[in-house]
C-alpha cells in the first residue's frame, strides 16, 4: 500500500511554529557583516534629519529600501500573520511578500490566507511566490504563475530555490530538472517582474547570472546566516546531520559577488538571510544591495506585538541606518552605495 504524502498544510503549520518558537539559526556560520567595518567620516556635513530613503521598486515609489520577505499562508493562523503583515507594509508603504502560494493550488480551504495581503496593504508593492520544483515540474509554467499572480493580484513573483530544504524535508521533491527553460518561458509569457530567491543557502554569482540570462528581473541572495530551513526539517525529521545543518554562502558574500555583475547586467539586487539589526540593513545596502529584506524576525514582532510592532521595528533599523549614513558622509542612497566598507583584517 502506498505511503501518505504530506500535508501540505499541516507541514506549513509546522514550519510556522518552529520558526516561531525554535532555534533555527545556524551554529557555526554567519551572516558574514560582523567582518565588516564602516570608514568614519570625520568631515560628514550630512544633516540627518533631511535623509531620505525613498526609492522606486519596479516602478511603484515605496518609503524605505526594505522588504517584507515572503513568509506564511496556507493556513488557518497564517491569516492574522498575513493581516499585520500587510498593515505594517502599508503603514510603511515598503513591498510585501506572500508564502509560498502551492497549497492554494492544492484546494480552496485557506486561500483568504493569501488573499488579505492585498486586501489589507492597498497599494504596496505584492510579491507572488512558488517554489522552483513546482516550477520546473509544471506543463505549462506560465498558465500556473499567470493564475498565482490573479489571485493576489501580485505586482511582482518570487520564486524560490530550495534545493537544500527539499533534500530533508519529508516528502520533499529535490527534482529541479528543467528549471532554467521553465523560468525562461515564465519570464518571457507575463507582464510584471520575476524576482528569484533562495531560502537560506544563498545565491552564487554564477547561479545569478545565469537566472538574468533568462529574464529575472530581481535576484534575492538569502544566504546563510538567517534561518536554516535544513534545520527546520532536521528538527521536523528528529534527525540531525552537521555538515549539512551548515550549509550555504554566507549573505554578505553573496551580496558582494553578484554585486559585480552590476556592471554588465540590469537587474535589481535584494539582501536577506539574517538581517536582524538596522545596522545588517545598513551593510547589506553597502555593500552593493538595492534592497533588504527580512522574514523570522519580522515574523515574530507581528505574533508578538501586531502590525505596530512590526512598524516599529523597521522604523527603528533606519533610523539606525540613518546614523550610519551621518557618520559616512552619505546623503542619500545613491551615495551610501558609494561608502567604503573596511574588512576587519585590514585595521590590525
Amino acid at each position: 500500500m502506498p505511503q501518505k504524502r504530506e500535508n501540505t498544510s499541516e507541514r506549513k503549520k509546522e514550519h510556522l511554529q518552529i520558526c516561531i518558537k525554535r532555534d533555527v539559526s545556524f551554529k557555526t556560520k554567519s551572516n558574514g557583516f560582523e567582518n565588516y567595518e564602516f570608514e568614519h567620516y570625520a568631515l560628514t556635513e550630512v544633516e540627518i534629519d533631511k535623509i531620505d530613503f525613498k526609492t522606486v521598486f519596479f516602478g511603484k515609489k515605496v518609503n524605505y529600501p526594505f522588504i517584507i520577505s515572503c513568509m506564511t499562508g496556507g493556513t488557518e493562523k497564517s491569516v492574522s500573520i498575513n493581516r499585520y503583515l500587510a498593515e505594517a507594509a502599508k503603514e510603511l508603504n515598503i513591498p510585501v511578500g506572500v508564502g509560498s502560494q502551492r497549497q492554494a493550488l492544492e484546494d480552496r480551504k485557506h486561500l483568504d490566507s493569501f488573499k488579505v495581503i492585498r486586501k489589507e496593504a492597498g497599494n504596496v508593492p505584492v510579491l507572488g511566490n512558488i517554489g522552483g520544483a513546482e516550477i520546473a515540474s509544471a506543463e505549462k509554467p506560465a498558465d500556473l504563475i499567470k493564475k498565482l499572480i490573479e489571485m493576489i493580484e501580485a505586482d511582482a513573483m518570487v520564486i524560490h530555490l530550495n534545493p537544500l530544504q527539499e533534500l530533508f524535508q519529508k516528502d520533499g521533491d529535490p527534482s529541479f530538472k528543467g528549471l532554467l527553460k521553465a523560468i525562461e518561458k515564465t519570464c518571457s509569457s507575463i507582464e510584471i517582474p520575476v524576482i528569484v530567491k533562495e531560502v537560506g543557502a544563498g545565491i552564487s554569482a554564477a547561479a545569478a547570472e545565469k537566472l538574468i540570462e533568462t529574464g529575472v528581473k530581481g535576484i534575492d541572495v538569502a544566504g546563510a546566516g538567517g534561518t536554516n530551513w535544513a534545520a527546520v526539517e532536521m528538527i521536523r525529521n528528529k534527525n540531525n546531520d552537521p555538515y549539512f545543518r551548515e550549509w550555504g554562502i554566507p549573505t554578505s558574500y553573496c551580496i558582494k559577488e553578484i554585486n559585480k555583475l552590476k556592471k554588465r547586467r540590469s537587474f535589481t539586487l535584494i539582501a536577506s538571510g539574517g538581517i536582524n539589526t538596522g545596522i545588517d540593513a545598513a551593510k547589506s545596502l553597502a555593500l552593493g544591495a538595492d534592497y533588504t529584506a527580512s522574514a523570522r524576525i519580522i515574523l515574530q514582532s507581528a505574533v508578538e506585538k501586531k502590525a505596530e510592532g512590526v512598524v516599529d521595528l523597521v522604523k527603528n533599523w533606519f533610523s539606525a541606518v540613518s546614523k550610519v549614513m551621518y557618520l559616512t558622509g552619505a546623503g542619500n542612497l545613491r551615495e551610501f552605495a558609494k561608502v567604503k566598507l573596511i574588512k576587519r583584517e585590514d585595521f590590525f
